[in-house]
């Protein structure tokens, strides 16, 4: 790798949740909504997307603006574009499939096309799949698309209800995949067919975000599930089902791996909506996903982890890390961005961020945000508010000859921070912390164990560190 991978993946400026990964001539290209840094609502940016080798996934490079929201014929300064999907269609053309909500007439939610020569766009207006007459049912929200064999599949659906579009909690079904004319790549042929239930299957019931992937003869259909925070995967021997439900793949909480990880109040990290797909590169594969910050859920960040398909067709639970497309752990030397941190919580643990949590609400709960506008190309992405309780998780580190561990932040914060290789662990380090205006770096000894280790800081005193910005490891 020409460098080490982090999570989230890409710079710290971007904000690219609902990631969709394809390989396209021997590039990954993630699509995906696009947020704005403390944006008010979801998806306010226009589409972008990013790419990197197959054979390297540390060296992500920007493609630019691929298609404006300007763009869509029905757009009148309002409204926004959801979580897209992108395929290479029969024709070998290139087509964006998104869902668009330029208005609150009944007729406004809508999934419609773009199509382009190229996987890096730009991407033209090429019309709107006609899902109205299904949509009191299943809900043309989060598209997803699939070809195999010159056939063309589109998967849907939302376990919301909109009483705007005559849809009840009584009526929406779940999920839904219907198969498209490839002449076109917008008439339904068949369809729509029921892919996995918006009940029955208790919180781990369909809400939102299909995906689809064929992977060692099986289709892995991946969503969200009823509590948001985590993406679930059900397997079928054909694109259209019947699926049955297979587990969770992740958690941006890590809910479910321990059982005191439980809920977003007891998780290990601040949870929120999530979304992504599977990336299927030779013998390995990965899941990718999205984490918050700013203290809502209009800021979101991709993220990726290997995840491993047993010879059964079965995925168990991968935990959350900050080395995520590294193919291992990270070096225990060298200066580390704070905002790599893949836990964080306070004293009185977490919340899953539905709405903004406000300044004045804040309180003890630390939370990522940057310096500068939307889209500045400063870095200076950091860990605020970090105060008495508050704990950053790291992991994973190889460690060999670990003699001192460094924190760099300013703030009024006094006292000491506790560093743990395990979250209830014994303390490895101790780091006293003095108020400083500017940014200082705060060292103590390093008493621990060689190996590949998780690094967890906690801050135990009065006042707070503004800014958190960096761990260093000497």
């Amino acid at each position: 790798m020409k460098y080490q991978a982090f999570n989230p993946y890409l710079p710290s400026w971007e904000y690219i949740p609902d990631g969709e990964p394809h390989v396209f001539d021997g590039r990954v290209y993630v699509y995906g909504s696009h947020d704005r840094f403390n944006g008010g609502g979801f998806c306010m940016n226009d589409y972008v997307t990013w790419s990197a080798p197959a054979d390297d996934l540390s060296d992500w490079r920007y493609e630019g603006v691929i298609y404006k929201k300007s763009d869509d014929p029905a757009y009148r300064g309002r409204g926004s574009m959801y979580a897209p999907d992108v395929c290479r269609a029969p024709d070998g053309k290139y087509y964006l499939y998104y869902a668009f909500n330029p208005g609150i007439t009944r007729k406004s939610w809508a999934i419609r096309c773009a199509v382009s020569d190229s996987p890096a766009g730009p991407f033209v207006y090429h019309g709107e799949v006609d899902l109205y007459p299904y949509s009191t049912q299943y809900l043309p929200f989060d598209p997803a698309v699939y070809v195999e064999d010159g056939r063309v599949w589109l998967y849907y659906g939302s376990g919301m209800f909109f009483p705007v579009l005559g849809v009840s909690k009584r009526n929406v079904k779940g999920g839904a995949v219907v198969e498209l004319d490839p002449a076109d790549m917008l008439t339904v042929k068949d369809g729509p067919h029921l892919t996995m239930p918006s009940s029955g299957l208790g919180e781990h019931s369909f809400f939102e975000a299909s995906s689809m992937r064929k992977i060692g003869g099986r289709y892995y259909f991946v969503y969200s599930s009823a509590i948001g925070h985590e993406l679930c995967y059900a397997v079928g021997d054909s694109p259209v089902g019947p699926f049955k439900y297979g587990g969770t793949i992740v958690s941006n909480g890590d809910i479910g791996l321990l059982e005191v990880h439980n809920g977003p109040k007891t998780a290990s990290n601040y949870t929120g909506n999530t979304h992504g797909g599977i990336l299927a590169l030779g013998d390995k594969n990965y899941i990718f996903y999205h984490r918050q910050t700013n203290r809502n859920c209009f800021s979101r960040q991709g993220c990726a982890e290997e995840i491993v398909i047993e010879p059964d067709g079965s995925i168990k639970q991968v935990e959350m890390t900050s080395c995520g497309l590294n193919g291992g752990p990270l070096k225990g030397s060298g200066s580390y961005e704070a905002r790599i941190a893949c836990n964080l919580t306070s004293r009185r643990g977490g919340r899953f961020h539905s709405k903004p949590l406000g300044k004045n609400r804040a309180g003890c709960h630390p939370y990522f945000t940057q310096g500068g506008k939307d889209r500045e190309h400063g870095g200076d992405q950091y860990i605020a508010n970090f105060c008495n309780g508050a704990m950053a998780g790291f992991k994973y580190f190889d460690i060999d000859g670990l003699k001192r561990i460094g924190v760099t932040g300013c703030g009024n914060a006094e006292g000491v921070i506790e560093v743990k290789n395990e979250p209830f662990g014994a303390v490895v380090a101790e780091i006293e912390i003095t108020p400083s205006a500017e940014e200082k770096t705060f060292y103590g000894e390093y008493r621990g164990d060689s190996g590949v280790k998780a690094l967890y800081f906690t801050f135990l005193g009065k006042g707070k560190l503004k800014k958190f910005t960096r761990i260093v490891l000497g």
